[in-house]
């Protein structure tokens, strides 16, 4: 299939991409500038250098497409390409794979993907476009639902490896008292799972992306300040000291405490997970500090 992908050269974008192209499918990137379509070019893709947000463009590119996999969620871009995608594909019966958030659930201690919804600030506003996707007649809708993706040493980990040491007796920084969990999964899982999600999802659904793990702040913290030697350990802090630091949206949606386990994309897709946990990773992987 040829596939029309955008965020093909952001963190889960990179490991999709070469997915895709592994699994024998033909991808077209949107892209916004030559730098980016240099990039996909030489990852095997073929560039469309154009703005998410050209109803016309995009609607074009899906109607000359075979799927779409959307990585370039924001709110701005899927209040005009979601419609687009969905109006170049209809009555087609096509895939149209669409990115979702955790956060939407807010703190569960067993997400499923028909737990309700209760998002934070910072990501209300994904329920209207997600609500499209899944009710499109003619498209093969469908919603993945990232958790927090780690790996490579990019992503949200670095909040917790690179977060400040206090004064005094050196400790790493937690956020808030560290005892909220975190659903996680690595992204090469996640885009193994995008892949499986557009090949055999089914219409009107939606997939977690949970690799299993779900670690506590503390325990991410006490991994991050064993591996970079810091003596004071780790150290909590209030609500409103994140809020201050981190800004108080963002803080609020890192201390939702969530767990999931996705289920269902194992026994429906036949997905598995198996990357270095996320522990691993801040301990002895990628976000690490270099050993000399």
């Amino acid at each position: 299939m040829t596939i029309l992908l955008t965020g093909a050269t952001g963190f889960i974008g990179s490991s999709v991409l070469p997915r895709l192209l592994d699994e024998g499918h033909s991808v077209t990137a949107l892209v916004r500038d030559a730098e980016k379509a240099a990039a996909v070019e030489a990852a095997g893709a073929t560039a469309l250098i154009g703005d998410a947000t050209d109803a016309a463009l995009v609607e074009r590119a899906a109607r000359e497409s075979d799927g779409v996999i959307h990585l370039a969620s924001a709110q701005d871009v899927d209040a005009v390409l979601v419609p687009a995608v969905l109006a170049g594909l209809a009555g087609t019966g096509k895939p149209f794979v669409h990115t979702g958030g955790v956060w939407t659930y807010g703190s569960n201690d067993d997400i499923a993907e028909d737990s309700p919804a209760a998002p934070p600030a910072l990501t209300a506003w994904r329920g209207a476009a997600e609500a499209l996707v899944r009710e499109a007649d003619g498209v093969r809708g469908i919603v993945v639902v990232p958790s927090i993706v780690y790996g490579y040493g990019k992503g949200l980990a670095n909040v917790i490896a690179d977060a400040p040491r206090g004064s005094g007796v050196e400790a790493l920084r937690l956020i808030g008292d560290g005892s909220q969990h975190w659903a996680t999964v690595h992204v090469d899982d996640l885009a193994a799972l995008y892949v499986l999600a557009l090949e055999h999802g089914s219409a009107g659904a939606t997939y977690i992306g949970a690799g299993g793990q779900n670690p506590t702040v503390r325990e991410l913290g006490e991994a991050a300040a064993q591996a970079a030697g810091v003596a004071g350990g780790v150290a909590g802090e209030s609500v409103e000291e994140s809020r201050s630091r981190l800004g108080e949206q963002l803080a609020d949606a890192l201390l939702l405490d969530q767990q999931a386990r996705g289920t269902k994309a194992r026994i429906d897709l036949g997905w598995e997970p198996n990357g270095p946990s996320l522990l691993e990773e801040l301990l002895v992987g990628s976000y690490a500090p270099a050993r000399v």
